[in-house]
């Protein structure tokens, strides 16, 4: 807890939720793509 509170008064309450809020979507939006991903491949099959 420590750490989090030296961060936030080096460089400020903003910048620490925008990088935590950063943090928690990268794996939702990897998420996306895969599916964006998968979706792309399965319509090239079923229309040639």
């Amino acid at each position: 807890m420590d750490t989090y509170l030296s961060l936030i008064s080096d460089v400020g309450f903003p910048v620490v939720v925008t990088f935590y809020l950063l943090h928690r979507i990268e794996a939702k939006l990897d998420s996306v793509i895969a599916s964006i991903h998968m979706l792309a491949e399965q319509w090239k099959e079923e229309h040639p």
